[in-house]
């Protein structure tokens, strides 16, 4: 099922990202965590790309499977930087082959030691991915991701919005956006973007603080600012990681249940980091919030 149709049917849509294990790694892990995601029956899962496509195959794989093992609807992650045209191509009849049908479509980081803007290839940003896949054999629906806070390589916020219009008028149906932890700058980003046009669904992109260290990894990676509120969970509970995870988890629960109340958001995507559990916690807790038809409830 195509994902802008998930959306039409349905008044708050709930995904959930996870990443594939490392190529050394056995795959049951990642499966267990599928297994504890699928019992709060998300509208879609996505699954991310790896560096440079590093996770490729397993990153098909695994959507192969939620699809046809799990019966859930999977988004892959497909970045472009340094594929030619026929890369692309083929990868997508493969897609095709695995009724695999959502896309989303990404640029990928500039490997180390090449100067910003130095991609290869056929594909120089997001929008060209996205315009070549609406263009493209298939029933594909393509995704793309936006930056509340603007994207880390952006000189200005208006340049970034006219980014994001040009990935939307290529191709882009709806638009999963980079984590935040500030409402405040969700808020003020949906305004900017309707105001520039950008009428597409979009789903808040929230990060539960699991552990202090791999929240500060991921500002230093986003450019997310940390609101006071936030800064104190995190001073307070770092050297007690249960208490951590209980905090983390009840401050995503809030920022979804504000998201969800303001209705500013179409979808609500939870970045899990494979912590199936947590994520049920989240999502599971919610069920108060939502109208019938949605499936969570």
């Amino acid at each position: 099922m195509r994902i802008s149709d998930i959306y039409r049917e349905n008044s708050t849509v709930f995904s959930c990202e996870i990443f594939p294990p490392r190529p050394e790694s056995e795959l049951s892990s990642i499966y267990r965590t599928i297994e504890e995601i699928s019992s709060v029956n998300p509208h879609f899962v996505s699954v991310t790309y790896g560096a440079g496509g590093g996770t490729k195959k397993r990153t098909m794989q695994i959507s192969s499977d939620i699809k046809n093992r799990y019966s859930l609807e999977p988004l892959m992650h497909l970045t472009c930087i340094d594929s030619s045209r026929e890369d692309i191509e083929s990868l997508l009849g493969q897609l095709n082959d695995k009724n695999i049908n959502n896309i989303l479509a990404l640029r990928g980081d500039i490997p180390e030691g090449r100067e910003k803007g130095d991609t290869a290839g056929d594909f120089r940003y997001a929008c060209d991915l996205a315009g070549f896949i609406k263009k493209a054999a298939g029933n594909f629906c393509a995704g793309v991701a936006g930056y509340p806070e603007g994207h880390p390589e952006s000189e200005n916020y208006e340049k970034d919005i006219i980014y994001l219009k040009n990935k939307i008028d290529a191709g882009g149906e709806f638009i999963i956006t980079q984590l935040f932890f500030n409402n405040d700058c969700f808020y003020s980003y949906i305004d900017r973007i309707r105001a520039a046009g950008i009428k597409v669904p979009v789903s808040a992109g929230i990060m539960p603080v699991f552990k202090a260290s791999m929240i500060k990894k991921m500002v230093m990676l986003s450019g997310a600012s940390i609101p006071g509120e936030l800064d104190f969970v995190i001073k307070k509970y770092s050297s007690n990681p249960e208490d951590m995870v209980k905090a983390g988890v009840e401050y995503a629960r809030r920022q979804i249940e504000e998201i969800i109340a303001s209705g500013t958001a179409e979808g609500i995507h939870l970045y899990t980091m494979n912590y199936g559990r947590l994520a049920r916690e989240i999502l599971g807790g919610l069920t108060g919030t939502r109208k019938s038809e949605n499936k969570l409830s």
